[in-house]
């Protein structure tokens, strides 16, 4: 029996030294310590530095779930580093990557510590992997403070996103209860006194049934009974279709035509010479070739162009050479061509366009800078195109600009007056308001059930993650604008979709095994 016992161990030696080799860079067995019944599992230095691992750990858990979910605004994470560093890179995409491979570095250690403790060994982190974790300690720190100050809304995404991801959230964390509590179980037995045993117990016990309660305060819309989910949202295509072509040209909102998108969105500047034009930036650097052209002028505002100018300007091989989005596919050699021989878009045509396939219309209007000869006249120059030289029906247009909105109803009746912000109903109703037009970030399904009431319909933007449009669905929103109108149109229904008995089913029989487990590795 004894030699079975020593036979035993001595196999099972190869394990403990894998694991303290990767952890203490202890690879010999004389230069580990057990871990004495009664006593701490390490020495008081390394029992200041293991909370520092921990929290380690659920820093860059924290960074990396924000921004993993900050993935539907990586294009204005990017655009925004492009203004200030003056070339385009998906630095979105690099932040990614290294939040992942800080995790997972910082996780393996952690599972390291977990497995050395359950076979009784005393821990030891070498000096380089305390070095690492404070670099991980330290980045995803300064990380979140920095998107904090710089990008405080993307706060409210995470808030967002825990109304789709909570339920499976709590099934991870429960998880991970059960895998500790085998390493707990173990060092509250070899524990010599009683109040030792209840300090390890006691917090472990109290977590756990924190987590088996918590779902009693869980809320998602996309919880419901069966037959209550409304219709799906109209699809607004944001600049046209800026994953599969270059934003606001005409190729870009054929593409959105082609993918059944329900309305186009884009934004409109006025040239030196009166001739309203789609351009997003301030400036034609990032979406035309004027550097090549013109290198002089990059920093020049676009309105200050006059139209024969911005008519010689290339609108599409930006989009080839500088790749806006991370997910984007392959183009076809047909698009490609295509892509590289677009130009700028003018609004009349663009309107005639939407005119001839019935989609809605939707843009920001920006007034032209000081000394502009149409400084105080854009947005009647902006009519008489609408309205005499477009020929798009009235009603196909969303009018978003709130100046001389008294101005625009009385010469175009038509038009369904759309609003940027929230305000009380009665005001809504006052300046004939039909839709709100709201950031994402701005989703409330009891805000819009109560617009709803009133006839007056939510858009939100923009909306590009399949998760984040099926809150947007189930919150009962009436259309999105989004950039990925040829992914969302395929969602059939929103994606975590489940019935109230569904969800409780999955919670109970998540307790209950946990319960059974958890019993279990105690009682052996």
């Amino acid at each position: 029996v004894v030699r079975r016992h020593l036979l035993q161990r001595y196999e099972h030696q190869p394990f403990i030294s894998c694991l303290a080799g990767f952890y203490s860079c202890r690879w010999k067995r004389y230069q580990r310590r057990r871990t004495e019944p009664g006593k701490c599992c390490c020495k008081t230095r390394e029992c200041v530095f293991f909370p520092l691992l921990v929290g380690a750990f659920c820093f860059s858990l924290i960074f990396l779930y924000m921004w993993g979910e900050a993935k539907n605004d990586y294009n204005n994470f990017d655009w925004y580093n492009y203004g200030n560093l003056g070339f385009w890179f998906l630095w979105s995409l690099v932040l990614l990557i290294v939040a992942a491979i800080l995790f997972t570095y910082i996780t393996l250690l952690l599972v390291l510590a977990m497995c050395l403790l359950a076979e009784g060994q005393q821990l030891y982190l070498h000096w380089s992997h305390k070095i690492g974790t404070f670099l991980v300690l330290g980045f995803s720190i300064t990380a979140l403070f920095i998107l904090s100050v710089l990008w405080g809304d993307q706060w409210k995404t995470v808030r967002l996103s825990f109304q789709i991801t909570a339920p499976y959230l709590h099934i991870g964390a429960i998880t991970i209860m059960v895998l500790l509590s085998w390493p707990v179980a173990l060092h509250a037995i070899r524990a010599d006194k009683k109040v030792v045993q209840v300090i390890i117990v006691g917090p472990y016990l109290a977590i756990l049934l924190f987590l088996f309660l918590i779902p009693l305060g869980m809320y998602s819309p996309c919880i419901r009974e069966m037959g209550t989910l409304g219709p799906k949202p109209a699809l607004i295509g944001h600049r046209g279709a800026p994953m599969l072509a270059p934003e606001n040209t005409e190729m870009s909102f054929q593409k959105t035509i082609e993918h059944g998108g329900d309305g186009l969105e884009t934004d409109v500047t006025i040239s030196y010479d009166g001739v309203p034009f789609l351009m997003h930036d301030s400036t034609l650097r990032r979406t035309t070739n004027i550097k090549e052209v013109y290198p002089n002028d990059t920093a020049q505002n676009a309105a200050l162009f006059s139209w024969d100018t911005l008519q010689e300007l290339n609108a599409g091989t930006w989009f080839l050479k500088d790749k806006p989005f991370s997910c984007m596919g392959s183009l076809s050699r047909a698009d490609q061509n295509q892509a590289m021989n677009q130009s700028i878009y003018k609004l009349s045509n663009f309107l005639r366009l939407a005119d001839s396939q019935n989609k809605l219309v939707i843009f920001d209007l920006y007034r032209p800078p000081e000394k502009h000869p149409y400084r105080n006249s854009w947005i009647n120059r902006t009519l008489e195109v609408i309205l005499n030289e477009s020929g798009i029906r009235p009603h196909l247009v969303l009018w978003l600009e709130n100046d001389m909105r008294s101005f625009v109803q009385s010469v175009a009746p038509g038009f369904q007056q759309t609003m940027g912000t929230k305000a009380p109903v009665e005001d809504l109703l006052m300046d004939n308001i039909v839709k709100l037009n709201l950031a994402y970030t701005e989703m409330s399904s009891e805000d819009i059930r109560k617009y709803a009431a009133a006839n007056i319909t939510t858009n939100l933007y923009v909306v590009n993650e399949p998760w984040l449009f099926s809150l947007a669905w189930c919150s009962g929103a009436h259309s999105v604008t989004t950039n990925a109108v040829h992914t969302l149109k395929n969602l059939s229904q929103p994606l975590f979709l489940m019935t109230p008995q569904q969800y409780n089913i999955m919670w109970i029989l998540t307790d209950l095994t946990s319960v059974l487990l958890i019993s279990l590795i105690f009682a052996l």
